[in-house]
């Protein structure tokens, strides 16, 4: 009898608790299909990020970046890609060169193969037509702090930053590389460009007085010698991420605007999970941010799809696989809360504000949207966590279709 009670007990608790977020939820959403206004700082960090390669993700980003710049200022844009091809995005806002643009998203997909898309080339049209409308002391500028993608546009930068390579062998080295464009660039194996670069360094150093007269702006020469330096060797990306953000966070002098980060899923959980430190956790406890002016914004699909691979034949793209695993809303996989998201959904992008006041996401026990369920037992503690550890605000993106890979382009 007493453990017949105890199921109706916990039965209706759970019961309850659900219609208590639905109660939340229903005063707390936004439509972000229409304009909008977050009540947000002006200085501070914004960042956002789902399970990468589906389609409406980026029309989901452009909402909230017209958001940020029209109602909050907003004036940096952080990427999940290296200081080089960062710095290359800046150029091509610049010029709208087309080419380069797709060239860039190739590269940046060396990490992130799902971003390597037609939707996010799509989207940096879109940001490049917002920028041109800002005045110029509104432009927004784009940070890289990941690890090197891939060695092409860290060698462009390094040249652009060098006034004469005049009687510097190395660097002469490099502009016949670049010219030439015929080797891979790749840092993950002992590739010719990586061993151009390190004799490069290795040179550049050993009479740093001498050549540092070439150089243009020594403090971000410096930033990308320092990139080249780790990425011959092993690193923790996460590590690096911090480390890499916290030098643009003082060349750029960040303390005083606000910067948005659009980053995969972990890197901005404000809390760790398990023995993992994300990047915004990192960011927290160094103090370059704090709980109330670091925000995560975390995306969510709800039938939808991703794209997997890109598949070649003889070197030759033939086409790309898609699924619904991979999405976080499949049988086998998906978040434990995600059908209050559901249940109150005004359009195929819908935004939740979490961290309100009285916010049942902060109640002890509750992990939703953090917590993965799968036919697996989870071998991750949350303990004391709540999803108000992690995150601010959820964005449920439904009925996306998968991204197209940027190799269905002409």
């Amino acid at each position: 009898m007493k453990s017949y009670l105890s199921i109706i007990v916990v039965l209706f608790c759970t019961v309850a608790f659900g219609q208590n977020k639905e109660a939340y939820l229903k005063k707390n959403k936004w439509d972000v299909t229409k304009p909008f206004v977050l009540n947000l700082s002006k200085t501070g960090l914004v960042g956002f990020g789902a399970y990468h390669g589906s389609a409406k993700t980026e029309e989901a980003e452009i909402a909230l970046i017209t958001s940020l710049i029209e109602n909050n200022g907003l004036r940096y844009y952080v990427a999940e890609t290296d200081m080089g091809i960062a710095n290359f995005l800046n150029e091509y806002l610049l010029s709208g060169d087309e080419m380069l643009l797709k060239d860039l998203i190739i590269h940046y997909g060396t990490r992130v193969p799902q971003e390597r898309t037609v939707e996010v080339f799509e989207k940096w049209k879109k940001l490049k037509a917002i920028n041109d409308k800002l005045p110029k002391n509104r432009k927004l500028t784009v940070l890289g702090p990941d690890p090197v993608v891939t060695y092409k546009y860290n060698y462009k930068l390094l040249l652009s930053l060098i006034k004469d390579t005049k009687d510097w062998h190395h660097a002469e080295q490099l502009q016949h590389t670049v010219a030439a464009d015929t080797t891979d660039f790749s840092p993950y194996y002992d590739s010719f460009s990586k061993r151009e670069l390190i004799a490069f360094v290795d040179d550049f150093e050993s009479d740093k007085s001498r050549y540092s007269r070439k150089i243009i702006d020594t403090v971000k020469f410096d930033a990308v010698i320092s990139l080249l330096k780790t990425s011959f060797g092993k690193y923790h990306r996460e590590e690096e991420i911090y480390r890499n953000y916290a030098r643009l966070y003082a060349m750029y002098n960040l303390k005083d605007v606000l910067v948005y980060a659009r980053y995969g899923f972990f890197h901005i959980m404000k809390a760790k999970e398990g023995k993992a430190i994300p990047f915004f956790k990192r960011l927290l406890d160094n103090k370059l941010y704090n709980n109330e002016n670091l925000v995560s914004i975390m995306g969510y699909f709800n039938e939808s799809e991703v794209i997997w691979d890109d598949k070649y034949i003889d070197g030759e793209y033939s086409h790309s696989t898609t699924s619904t695993e991979g999405s976080g809303d499949s049988a086998g996989e998906y978040f434990r809360g995600i059908d209050a998201l559901k249940k109150q959904k005004v359009s195929g992008l819908t935004l939740y504000k979490l961290d309100g006041r009285k916010s049942p996401y902060n109640l002890p026990g509750c992990t939703d949207l953090i917590e993965i369920i799968t036919p697996e037992k989870s071998i991750i503690d949350y303990t004391g966590q709540t999803t108000m550890s992690f995150i601010n605000y959820a964005l449920l993106i439904s009925n996306s279709k998968a991204s197209r890979s940027i190799y269905t382009l002409p």
